[in-house]
């Protein structure tokens, strides 16, 4: 009996310390079983992806101002540096030489020898620059030049070049002209410039325009 009764003491005493236990324990499993807030988004993500597309962005700038430098050094090359190549000193003293002869050309002729200085001048033209100078000199500048004895004579006081590319080219003269005439035996000196604009035309300079300045 007695042994019974321990063992019975012993269960009991042994139950209590579990239920004791169980209750102990019970707020605790309670507050791990509830269920928690949800997590508010992390402002870090957002931050993430806003950097992201800045530097995408900044790569798609980066790669604009790429191209649009490859495109102004091709222009450079093209339209400026190229052509200087192209037009050393000696192509710019030849169109000084060319505007300078045709100048002169233009501007000088003896009533005895109208049809040799005509030619000669015509010979240094090209395009309606051509064929304006050939209907003025035969409609007007030939018979006044045999009708009143017109001589003139004209000097390149200086030339200069203002612009030059491989085919073109624009040099301003300046000349002293000298006019007589029967009517006016003394003759009459003037001086003034010419914007003489050239053309090449199978690889010499021609006048294609000729510009009081």
């Amino acid at each position: 009996m007695t042994d019974e009764k321990d063992a019975s003491e012993v269960e009991e005493t042994v139950g209590d310390e579990a239920v004791s236990t169980a209750v102990e324990s019970e707020p605790i499993e309670a507050r791990e079983s509830e269920p928690k807030a949800p997590a508010k988004p992390k402002r870090t993500v957002i931050g993430g992806v806003g950097q992201g597309a800045k530097r995408h962005w900044a790569a798609i700038s980066l790669a604009i101002a790429l191209v649009a430098a490859v495109a102004l050094t091709a222009w450079m090359y093209f339209s400026v540096f190229k052509p200087d190549r192209e037009t050393d000193a000696q192509a710019t003293q030849s169109a000084i030489k060319a505007a300078s002869d045709g100048t002169v050309a233009l501007l000088s002729y003896s009533p005895d020898s109208l049809d040799t200085d005509f030619a000669t001048a015509k010979s240094k033209l090209t395009g309606s620059f051509l064929s304006y100078y050939t209907q003025f000199t035969e409609q007007i500048v030939a018979p006044a030049a045999k009708q009143k004895a017109v001589r003139t004579k004209a000097a390149v006081v200086r030339a200069a070049l203002s612009e030059i590319r491989p085919e073109s080219a624009v040099v301003l003269v300046f000349i002293n002209q000298t006019t007589e005439s029967k009517d006016r035996p003394d003759a009459s000196f003037i001086n003034s410039a010419v914007r003489v604009t050239m053309q090449k035309i199978d690889g010499g300079w021609l006048i294609s325009s000729f510009d009081p300045v």
